[in-house]
Protein backbone atom coordinates (compact mmCIF):
# COMPACT_ATOMS: atom_id res chain seq x y z
CA UNK A 1 0.00 0.00 0.00
CA UNK A 2 1.17 3.89 -0.70
CA UNK A 3 1.21 5.89 2.13
CA UNK A 4 -0.21 9.34 1.26
CA UNK A 5 2.71 11.20 0.92
CA UNK A 6 3.50 9.19 -2.01
CA UNK A 7 0.37 8.93 -3.84
CA UNK A 8 0.03 11.69 -6.45
CA UNK A 9 -3.71 11.37 -6.49
CA UNK A 10 -4.14 13.07 -3.18
CA UNK A 11 -3.01 15.77 -5.34
CA UNK A 12 -6.00 18.29 -5.89
CA UNK A 13 -4.45 21.43 -6.96
CA UNK A 14 -1.25 22.30 -8.55
CA UNK A 15 0.01 26.16 -8.17
CA UNK A 16 2.79 26.95 -11.01
CA UNK A 17 3.75 29.99 -12.85
CA UNK A 18 2.68 31.19 -16.20
CA UNK A 19 6.59 32.19 -16.95
CA UNK A 20 7.50 28.05 -15.95
CA UNK A 21 4.99 26.61 -18.58
CA UNK A 22 5.81 29.36 -21.35
CA UNK A 23 9.79 28.65 -21.29
CA UNK A 24 9.22 24.72 -20.60
CA UNK A 25 7.27 24.23 -23.44
CA UNK A 26 9.39 26.99 -25.68
CA UNK A 27 13.13 24.22 -24.53
CA UNK A 28 10.75 21.83 -25.92
CA UNK A 29 9.67 23.27 -29.05
CA UNK A 30 13.34 24.39 -29.48
CA UNK A 31 15.56 22.08 -28.87
CA UNK A 32 13.33 18.61 -26.98
CA UNK A 33 14.79 19.76 -23.71
CA UNK A 34 12.48 16.64 -22.24
CA UNK A 35 11.28 19.72 -20.55
CA UNK A 36 8.37 19.18 -17.72
CA UNK A 37 6.90 20.45 -14.47
CA UNK A 38 7.63 18.37 -11.69
CA UNK A 39 6.25 17.87 -8.33
CA UNK A 40 7.95 16.13 -5.88
CA UNK A 41 6.94 13.94 -2.79
CA UNK A 42 5.76 13.90 0.11
CA UNK A 43 2.15 14.42 -1.62
CA UNK A 44 -0.20 16.49 -0.04
CA UNK A 45 -3.62 18.21 -1.46
CA UNK A 46 -2.06 21.67 -2.79
CA UNK A 47 1.84 21.77 -4.25
CA UNK A 48 3.49 23.34 -6.31
CA UNK A 49 4.57 22.58 -10.16
CA UNK A 50 8.43 23.73 -11.08
CA UNK A 51 10.08 22.92 -14.07
CA UNK A 52 12.45 20.43 -14.35
CA UNK A 53 14.48 18.34 -16.78
CA UNK A 54 12.59 14.87 -16.52
CA UNK A 55 14.95 11.74 -15.57
CA UNK A 56 14.48 8.89 -13.63
CA UNK A 57 14.58 9.18 -9.72
CA UNK A 58 14.33 7.29 -6.64
CA UNK A 59 11.06 5.98 -5.26
CA UNK A 60 8.95 8.00 -4.37
CA UNK A 61 8.96 9.30 -8.17
CA UNK A 62 7.87 12.66 -8.28
CA UNK A 63 4.81 13.94 -10.40
CA UNK A 64 6.04 14.93 -14.06
CA UNK A 65 3.41 16.79 -15.78
CA UNK A 66 4.52 17.35 -19.66
CA UNK A 67 4.14 21.71 -20.14
CA UNK A 68 1.93 21.33 -22.99
CA UNK A 69 -1.00 19.26 -20.53
CA UNK A 70 -1.29 23.41 -18.72
CA UNK A 71 -2.26 24.65 -22.12
CA UNK A 72 -5.45 24.28 -24.53
CA UNK A 73 -2.60 23.75 -27.76
CA UNK A 74 0.55 24.78 -28.77
CA UNK A 75 1.19 26.73 -31.72
CA UNK A 76 3.92 26.31 -34.34
CA UNK A 77 6.90 27.88 -32.75
CA UNK A 78 7.97 30.97 -35.56
CA UNK A 79 11.05 29.93 -37.64
CA UNK A 80 13.64 32.43 -38.47
CA UNK A 81 13.09 31.40 -42.35
CA UNK A 82 9.43 32.36 -41.97
CA UNK A 83 10.12 35.15 -40.55
CA UNK A 84 12.35 36.30 -43.38
CA UNK A 85 9.84 34.73 -45.91
CA UNK A 86 7.06 37.34 -44.16
CA UNK A 87 9.62 40.51 -44.39
CA UNK A 88 10.69 39.93 -47.63
CA UNK A 89 7.34 39.55 -48.79
CA UNK A 90 6.03 43.18 -47.75
CA UNK A 91 6.70 45.42 -50.08
CA UNK A 92 6.62 48.31 -47.96
CA UNK A 93 9.66 47.03 -46.44
CA UNK A 94 13.12 46.51 -47.31
CA UNK A 95 15.03 44.00 -46.07
CA UNK A 96 17.48 44.38 -43.18
CA UNK A 97 18.83 41.81 -40.91
CA UNK A 98 18.34 44.39 -37.70
CA UNK A 99 14.73 44.62 -39.21
CA UNK A 100 15.21 40.43 -39.37
CA UNK A 101 16.17 40.28 -36.02
CA UNK A 102 13.42 42.68 -34.70
CA UNK A 103 10.22 40.98 -36.46
CA UNK A 104 11.98 37.56 -35.81
CA UNK A 105 11.94 38.79 -32.08
CA UNK A 106 8.26 40.47 -32.13
CA UNK A 107 7.02 36.96 -33.41
CA UNK A 108 8.49 35.18 -30.80
CA UNK A 109 7.04 37.38 -28.13
CA UNK A 110 3.14 37.03 -29.80
CA UNK A 111 3.70 33.07 -29.83
CA UNK A 112 5.03 33.22 -26.05
CA UNK A 113 1.59 35.45 -25.45
CA UNK A 114 -0.32 32.84 -27.46
CA UNK A 115 0.64 30.26 -24.92
CA UNK A 116 -0.47 32.34 -21.88
CA UNK A 117 -3.62 33.31 -23.28
CA UNK A 118 -4.27 29.33 -23.95
CA UNK A 119 -3.87 28.32 -20.20
CA UNK A 120 -6.65 25.63 -18.64
CA UNK A 121 -8.23 25.84 -15.28
CA UNK A 122 -8.20 21.94 -14.79
CA UNK A 123 -5.71 18.97 -16.53
CA UNK A 124 -5.22 15.43 -16.27
CA UNK A 125 -2.64 14.16 -14.76
CA UNK A 126 -0.97 10.68 -15.15
CA UNK A 127 -0.26 8.70 -11.99
CA UNK A 128 0.14 5.11 -11.32
CA UNK A 129 -3.30 4.62 -10.79
CA UNK A 130 -4.33 6.43 -14.12
CA UNK A 131 -5.27 9.38 -15.30
CA UNK A 132 -6.32 11.83 -12.36
CA UNK A 133 -7.55 15.23 -12.38
CA UNK A 134 -6.28 18.91 -10.92
CA UNK A 135 -7.54 22.03 -10.45
CA UNK A 136 -4.64 24.66 -11.68
CA UNK A 137 -3.71 27.74 -10.04
CA UNK A 138 -2.10 30.22 -11.89
CA UNK A 139 1.04 32.09 -9.81
CA UNK A 140 2.27 35.38 -11.92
Amino acid sequence: MVSDEADPTVVHSLAVTTDDVVTAIEANVRRDAGAVLRVTPPFSGRMRARIHVEHDDDPPEPLCVPPERFVESVPPFPSPDATEDELRADPDVSYTTSRHRRRHEAAVEEWRASIREATLDRITVRTGDGPHEVRVSWLG
